[in-house]
């Protein structure tokens, strides 16, 4: 794929995009053609980085399309994405351009699937969503735990969160997208189940896992992450012929659990009341974010418990500040591990896991994110 550019961020101006942008310029190698693309040229000069500045509105058609043939990777921080990022994918599905995103709106994923994998599939585009802390740590944790246990068996995961970190205003502000639109994402769902094809002869369940006392109390945790791994599990053979993965928040003690529970409550509540909405976007908008300080301070562990053909096995991937640093180490690996590494030939729209799978692993374990077995 001849072109001028190996990668092209998309919304660097903002928080997270910004830590991408400066992640890119201190780790792509040499000889990497990159540039940065948004509506304002004025604010990415402002980064401070010698690299070209590309301009285009996420609502240009035309322009987007110009963007997505000029480049190999397209990599986007602009979201929400199911209101922000549908024309970029569909120029990169027609370019026959690889798409990495930061989403955690399962509507978005699914509209991606109906209405882009079939041509990206056609022109190899891959179609990545969700390359942060939403779902990386999950999908290629999972991935790295089910390639520990035997095969053509039977497989179980469970994985459990813990966190010390605070979400982005851009997280925020999907949790309050997604609140706000139920209706259009169980059509969108539903749509998807009617469409896609199953695996056959193989079994794939997953989902938030129920309340649990493992030594801790482990609750249900109804993010993107469960519907992205279950995608993996129906791609790759290597899951098993039944494959169930479940998913849990955990915290050491009750009152914290209560507190956990009580206060998701009263979020999802306050999101599906507009004028709350529109307060809670106030208060924290996106493009803002902590203090290097503060963000020094955050980490996170996901422990996965495995078991199948008779063998248990524990695994872990930890790392820093979640919602900032991390994931723009994750995306900006994921958008080096496309231009660059050898990687199955499939297209359409992908996982990470299915995608890239151990290249991408192997990246992130040399940048400084662990990946470990316990036993």
């Amino acid at each position: 794929m001849d072109r001028p550019y190996d990668i092209v961020l998309f919304g660097a101006s903002g928080f997270t995009g910004a830590l991408t942008a400066a992640y890119l310029a201190a780790a792509a190698p040499p000889g990497t053609r990159w540039a940065l693309a948004g509506r304002d040229p004025a604010k990415l000069e402002r980064l401070g980085l010698d690299v070209p500045i590309l301009r285009a509105d996420a609502t240009d058609r035309p322009a987007l399309a110009d963007l997505a043939a000029r480049t190999r990777v397209l990599a986007t921080t602009v979201g929400p994405y199911v209101t922000h990022g549908g024309p970029l994918v569909a120029a990169c599905a027609e370019a026959g351009t690889h798409y990495l995103d930061l989403t955690g709106e399962p509507e978005f994923v699914d509209r991606t699937y109906l209405r882009h994998h079939d041509l990206a599939a056609r022109t190899g585009a891959k179609l990545v969503h969700a390359c942060g802390f939403d779902s990386i740590p999950w999908d290629l944790g999972v991935l790295h735990t089910v390639g520990l246990l035997p095969e053509n068996v039977p497989l179980t995961v469970s994985g459990f969160l813990r966190v010390n970190g605070r979400p982005s205003g851009g997280t925020l502000s999907t949790v309050l997208t997604i609140a706000g639109r139920p209706r259009q994402a169980a059509e969108a769902a539903a749509q998807r189940r009617a469409a896609e094809p199953r695996p056959k002869g193989r079994r794939v369940s997953s989902r938030a896992g129920g309340v649990r006392y493992v030594g801790g109390w482990a609750l249900p945790m109804p993010t993107l992450d469960p519907m992205i791994v279950g995608r993996s599990a129906r791609l790759l053979d290597r899951y098993g012929p039944d494959f169930t993965y479940r998913q849990h928040f955990a915290v050491r003690t009750l009152p914290r659990a209560l507190a956990v529970a009580a206060g998701a409550g009263a979020l999802a509540v306050a999101a599906a009341l507009p004028p709350a909405r529109d307060l809670l976007r106030a208060r924290l908008r996106p493009g803002q974010g902590p203090s290097p300080e503060q963000r020094a301070k955050s980490w996170f562990r996901v422990t996965f418990l495995g078991e199948g053909g008779g063998e248990r096995v524990i695994t872990e991937v930890a790392g820093g500040d979640p919602g900032y640093d991390e994931t723009a180490k994750m995306l900006g690996e994921s958008a080096l591990c496309l231009a660059f590494d050898d990687l199955p030939e499939r297209a359409g729209q992908l996982t990470t896991a299915s995608a890239m799978g151990q290249a991408l692993i192997d990246r992130l374990v040399r940048a400084g994110i662990s990946f470990t077995t316990r036993g």
